[in-house]
């Protein structure tokens, strides 16, 4: 009996090799190797340059070379912050490209935990922006250090002199005043306290209605009914010496989306080739923490954040002199984002209605505010995106000139598709009513919540913080800062701190001479099995966090019940 060893049958298929075969495998190991290496050698660099940062004295983080024009240090009373004047770029000098009769342009960068620097980053920013359309430029920054006993109203007379002094500076033509998030309402409290005025106040992700917000996707308005209101921040500011640590609020906001966190390592894990560069960049703003006064962040936080002020009036700036929005005549420009789960639409125009009764009321009032809303980008993403900075922040100041020509009301600004990359997208402007912003500004149990702070900040202050003030020594201070986890977890790749961390620049070069690197990962099985376990990890994290605001959301309910 024959048999027979070859089928001559051509029906038959050949068996298919394994899609998991051992070459790739073994690329996949090598590769994973390398890209383990990179990514820890790009956070060795990253402590590096935050320790470089630091020893320089933490200044901005601009990209464009600048002049001081005003130092409010002189100033009565007088703050950390100061006017500079942008003067070039690389070779550019910017002098040369500016239109004649241009407005100028005041960029105020946030207070917020982190150093100036986000407004003008890089090229392709709000600065970049301001210049191609060839408006002269000017950029308030910040000292890392507040000055002793600064306070909240020193900051906003400081901004306002800052407005008067760029209008005199330009033969009183007022200025287009960019205030991005803190920045915003600070600029927003300049301009309606003593009746400031300026060309035009853009908005970018700037909450004025601290209350308001998506019940289970807004978290970080319910804070203050969970700590028991001002005492922590008042605590925190007395065992540092009368400062507040802007090194917590950057924690608040990476707890407040961790999937993110999660997502920007492992971006960097994937494409330490092609990602290091960029997050370094990011990096070194993101992990410069500036602190504010006790004075200065008690008032943020009593007024703004739990007492919910602002849109009320209530706020004094100083000698009695309040923050009325009524008073604002200066057209208003909010831009905000639905990705944006800090300051969310909510949060940037519900203040409308609590302000202004009636459309009727706002048009009474001579007052103009227009809005933008992003379908997607993230809090950050209004400020660094590239993308966002070519087409709406361009767009807003090439239509400047249109938005202050608008007759009295409540407009949407929408834009259409540029007709090529380099061209300025164009815009419409159409007529809204306050009756269709449905954001309610004062939900239930807010009002509780600034009861129960006003309770416990009164005690603590007046049978604690003294003491507190009399035991804190400034070595206590200077531990708390040094040992705050947002510091030590990026110090702790320092090859200062772990000498042996000093090898990882020679082993990424050696394993990467030795041909372990993948330029072709993204067909590997392996490493698609990877990335969709990381996906993978990220959703489960996402779906972890979204139960964690409801639940927080429900228990803030029954904590503060209507």
């Amino acid at each position: 009996m024959n048999t027979r060893l070859i089928d001559s049958n051509p029906s038959t298929p050949a068996p298919e090799p394994s899609p998991w075969p051992l070459d790739a495998w073994t690329r996949y190991a090598a590769d994973a190797w390398w890209r383990g290496v990179a990514a820890m050698d790009t956070l060795r660099q990253r402590a590096d340059n935050m320790q470089a940062h630091e020893a320089a004295g933490m200044p901005p983080l601009l990209h464009f070379e600048a002049e001081v024009a005003a130092d409010a240090h002189t100033f009565d009373p007088p703050s950390n912050y100061r006017l500079l004047r942008v003067t070039r770029c690389g070779s550019d000098h910017f002098e040369e490209h500016v239109k004649r009769g241009a407005a100028p342009v005041l960029v105020v960068d946030p207070r917020a935990g982190h150093g100036p620097g986000i407004g003008g980053f890089k090229r392709d920013s709000e600065v970049g922006m301001a210049l191609l359309e060839g408006h002269p430029v000017y950029f308030v920054v910040f000292d890392p250090e507040p000055v002793e006993g600064q306070t909240l109203g020193a900051v906003i007379g400081s901004l306002a002199r800052f407005i008067d002094i760029v209008a005199q500076r330009h033969r009183g033509k007022p200025p287009i005043v960019y205030g991005n998030c803190q920045g915003g309402w600070a600029v927003t409290m300049a301009l309606s306290h003593c009746e400031r005025r300026a060309g035009l106040a853009v908005l970018n992700g700037s909450p004025l209605s601290y209350w308001a917000g998506e019940a289970g996707v807004n978290p970080m308005r319910l804070a203050g009914g969970f700590t028991g209101g001002a005492w922590a921040t008042h605590l925190l500011a007395d065992l540092e010496g009368g400062r507040f640590d802007g090194a917590w609020l950057v924690q608040n906001f990476e707890t407040l989306r961790p999937e993110g966190v999660f997502k920007k390592y492992d971006t960097l894990f994937a494409r330490p080739d092609a990602e290091r560069e960029r997050f370094l960049e990011f990096e070194r703003w993101w992990n410069g923490y500036y602190f504010l006064g006790r004075e200065e962040i008690l008032s943020i936080v009593r007024d703004l954040f739990i007492g919910n002020r602002l849109e009320k009036g209530e706020v004094v700036v100083d000698h009695g002199c309040r923050a009325d929005l009524t008073r604002i005549r200066t057209p208003m420009l909010i831009f905000s984002s639905e990705g944006d789960n800090i300051t969310p639409p909510h949060q940037a125009l519900g203040w409308l209605r609590a302000v202004y009764p009636s459309t009727e009321a706002l048009v009474a009032a001579g007052q103009r505010i227009v809005y933008l809303i992003n379908p997607k980008v993230g809090h950050l993403g209004i400020f660094v995106s590239a993308d966002v900075a070519r087409r709406e922040h361009r767009a807003i100041l090439h239509h400047s000139a249109a938005i202050e020509a608008l007759p009295p009301g409540l407009y949407e600004m929408k834009l259409n598709a540029p007709a090529g990359p380099d061209d300025v997208p164009g815009a419409q402007f159409e007529p809204r009513r306050l009756e269709q912003i449905h954001f309610e500004a004062n939900p239930p149990g807010f009002e509780r919540v600034q009861a129960l702070s006003e309770r416990l900040d009164a005690l603590y202050g007046t049978w604690l913080s003294p003491l507190v003030q009399q035991l804190a020594a400034p070595l206590l201070a200077l531990g708390m800062e040094r040992l705050h986890p947002m510091r030590t977890s990026r110090i702790v790749w320092s090859e200062h701190v772990v000498p042996v961390l000093a090898l990882l620049p020679w082993l990424r070069t050696a394993i990467e001479a030795s041909g372990m690197r993948d330029v072709q990962r993204d067909a590997n099985p392996w490493y698609v099995a990877e990335r969709a376990v990381a996906h993978a990890t990220e959703q489960a994290i996402e779906s972890w966090r979204v139960a964690r605001d409801q639940w927080a959301e429900a228990a803030f309910r029954r904590l503060y019940p209507a």
